[in-house]
């Protein structure tokens, strides 16, 4: 079983943006709290929609600015390993999980930057960022338009991440398959639990505690149980 380093201080957030708001901008009080550094190195290689590293770090650049907080993109360094040993905070956006963990693997960066977060350097993913934290990328919901080497993940939590997650609508004529399917099919090949994150909640890892905030509960899924929810603020063990 891996458990969380006791120095782990993460961030795992369902998604960047709420319906009607601005880029980030629902969690900037926790963002301002959880970072104690004003400087944060930004990983934009999930490129959402195909754009450039230099309009995906515009974002954060943007609505981070408003608290005080300096973002600067990873690709803005000649030598990423060296950017990331020397950050003292990380933001891995979302976007293509596929994507994401791929161009980590070519360039060399997943050992290094699990280490990192290992040794205390805070780490804050949204989406396929968040999709990074668990034990493997098999929970996405993206399309795998590219293939990387494996899908291990960066293994900082024990469980694997679904975020964006959606509830079945009981209304709705739609015939395919519910998140809730998706995940019983991956248990159906593998073990580990997976945690369903809905839209405006996240967890906070620190140490060996991880806590759910946000304004809604949580979908815990595990093999051969039903699915259960956890409440916003608990601190549950179940996860661990």
């Amino acid at each position: 079983m891996n458990l969380p380093s006791t120095d782990s201080k993460l961030l795992i957030v369902s998604t960047s943006k709420l319906h009607g708001g601005e880029y980030m901008d629902y969690l900037i009080d926790e963002v301002k709290e959880f970072f104690s550094s004003e400087e944060l190195l930004f990983i934009p290689y999930a490129r959402p929609g195909g754009i450039s590293y230099e309009e995906y770090t515009a974002y954060p650049r943007k609505t981070f600015a408003k608290a005080g907080m300096a973002v600067t993109g990873i690709h803005e360094f000649a030598d990423p390993k060296k950017a990331i040993k020397q950050a003292k905070g990380i933001f891995v956006g979302g976007g293509n999980t596929f994507v994401l963990l791929k161009t980590l693997y070519d360039l060399g960066l997943v050992e290094v930057l699990r280490q990192a977060v290992q040794k205390g350097l805070p780490y804050m993913g949204s989406s396929a960022g968040s999709n990074l934290t668990g034990l493997s990328i098999g929970t996405t919901n993206d399309m795998p338009i590219v293939y990387p080497p494996r899908f291990d993940a960066l293994q900082l939590v024990p469980f694997n991440i679904n975020p964006h997650y959606l509830d079945p609508d009981p209304n709705s004529t739609h015939q395919g398959e519910t998140r809730q399917t998706r995940v019983e099919e991956f248990h159906h090949f593998n073990t580990q639990k997976v945690i369903g994150l809905r839209e405006g909640s996240w967890l906070r890892v620190e140490g060996r505690e991880i806590r759910l905030k946000g304004t809604h509960s949580a979908r815990l899924f595990e093999v051969g149980k039903e699915p259960r929810e956890l409440k916003p603020g608990s601190v549950s063990d179940a996860l661990l």
